[in-house]
């Protein structure tokens, strides 16, 4: 129970900033699990543009946040690379003509 007349208006601030934050984390967390489960760009970037916001609001760390989108993109890259290796083939090398 706060006791000062500020006290009590910083427990006003710090509810109303406790339900924006947790209503953010809530989205933060629902956008990575869509994208580590679908594994699509679209929602890789969309998760990712809500790490930043969150980083942004002082929500979650920088650091975390780079650990996240780093997570996040190493996910899209190797779904990449693997259909890239099954659609390359080998080109014949060519051969050098002697001069003499």
């Amino acid at each position: 129970m706060p006791v000062t007349k500020t006290a009590e208006r910083a427990l006003r601030s710090s509810s109303r900033k406790k339900i924006v934050n947790s209503i953010l984390i809530a989205k933060l967390e629902a956008a990575i699990r869509r994208a580590k489960k679908t594994k699509k760009q679209a929602d890789v970037s969309q998760a990712i543009s809500f790490v930043d916001k969150a980083a942004k609001k002082h929500i979650i760390h920088k650091n975390k946040a780079a650990r996240m989108k780093s997570s996040l993109s190493s996910t899209v890259t190797t779904t990449t690379k693997k259909s890239t290796k099954a659609s390359s083939k080998k080109k014949p090398k060519k051969q050098k003509i002697n001069p003499n």
